[in-house]
């Protein structure tokens, strides 16, 4: 992307036709634009909105929109962290490579169903469907599936509703022995919701330095937990971290349902640092959503740094909070915030840079 001539530095302008194309295909496809993107282009009519519009609609209705699901949804929700995380084959013996690719699909998919069934950004949470082949439903003991094939399916029930119940996110938010509900806590406040906790005091042990046994008998994670709180300096963050990995706890490090951890029942009972009890998935999801704006608007900014491939700033709130105020009128369709993200002025603009040479030569 070249300064036009008559910009001086530090200067904001429009960005030409064939630059906004190009901005628009790597945004949208994550490669660069086909032959009827730039002959709009050519013609000047890029600049118009409703012809803008239409283009950004054909686009992800297109096949190569499917990377928004493998690139944008797999940097923001981190699922190249499914990579580094393998679990013990002595105690999850049915965990494999081709299970872990497909758990990272299942969630690709589903994050493209968003856009192409114009659905809302809260299924992210509450969708009582996924897309999974014969291996991840007898992993996660849905019945009726054969095949290798993806395809839809309805949850029998409201155990895994939404993205909780993906083996993905399960997955790398565990150790290769473990379950830990503090690195699925720090998870949801760090990808959903935008508010990474602080890093733990200097010198603090870590909990697996915390005793595994006691009276002869193994631990449940929980009770490790409240050992290693004991500490107040770790209490205060422990606190708010780990109710929302806890209500997570009856999945274990491969995403499959339990009821006992080490022979003992598990206890994932929790409250929220608003006083909200929350014991299972079900009931973190339903606090989550009824305070939505932290959610919809950390998605806003992670799509907006995407697609201007840089991070977001200070100047950029106003708009982020423009386009998540305009996508509630259209129930917060992921596509909604697609199309705000292409009309906004961080996409379609650009400031030249000031450089210690053109400051000399401007300021003699």
């Amino acid at each position: 992307e070249e300064r036009p001539r008559d910009v001086e530095p530090g200067e904001s302008y429009r960005i030409g036709g064939h630059d906004l194309a190009t901005r628009l295909s790597f945004f949208l496809w994550a490669r660069p634009p086909d032959a009827e993107l730039m002959s709009i282009a050519d013609r000047g009519e890029l600049s118009d909105p409703e012809i803008l519009e239409r283009q950004v609609f054909r686009m992800l209705e297109d096949p190569r929109s499917e990377a928004l699901g493998s690139r944008f949804a797999g940097q923001w929700l981190r699922l190249q962290d499914l990579e580094k995380v393998h679990p013990d084959r002595l105690l999850f013996p049915d965990f494999y490579q081709q299970l872990a690719d497909d758990m990272r699909l299942e969630t690709e998919m589903f994050f493209n169903s968003l856009i192409r069934d114009g659905r809302s950004v809260f299924d992210l949470l509450d969708a009582d469907y996924t897309f999974i082949n014969e291996r991840l439903a007898r992993h996660y003991d849905i019945p009726g599936v054969i095949g290798e094939e993806f395809r839809r399916v309805t949850y029998p029930d409201t155990m895994r509703t939404g993205l909780f119940g993906h083996g993905s996110v399960l997955t790398l938010t565990s150790h290769a022995n473990r379950t830990s509900p503090v690195l699925r806590g720090k998870w949801v406040m760090e990808v959903l919701l935008g508010t990474p906790p602080p890093p733990p005091p200097p010198d603090v042990p870590d909990l697996e330095a915390t005793a595994a046994v006691s009276d002869g008998r193994m631990l449940t994670t929980r009770q490790r937990m409240e050992q290693h709180r004991a500490d107040p300096t770790c209490n205060s963050c422990h606190r708010f971290i780990d109710p929302i990995g806890l209500a997570l706890d009856n999945f274990d490090v491969t995403g499959r349902w339990r009821i006992r951890e080490n022979g003992v029942p598990l206890d994932t009972r929790g409250e929220l640092y608003d006083g909200t009890p929350v014991t299972s998935p079900q009931d973190l999801r339903d606090a989550l959503l009824r305070r939505p704006i932290p959610l919809v608007r950390t998605f806003t900014e992670n799509l907006m740094a995407y697609a201007l491939g840089r991070r977001i700033e200070y100047y950029d709130k106003p708009t982020i909070r423009a386009i998540a105020d305009q996508a509630e009128a259209d129930d917060y369709r992921v596509t909604s915030f697609i199309l705000g993200v292409v009309n906004s002025g961080a996409f379609q603009m650009r400031r030249a840079e000031t450089t210690a040479e053109t400051t000399v030569e401007t300021n003699p």
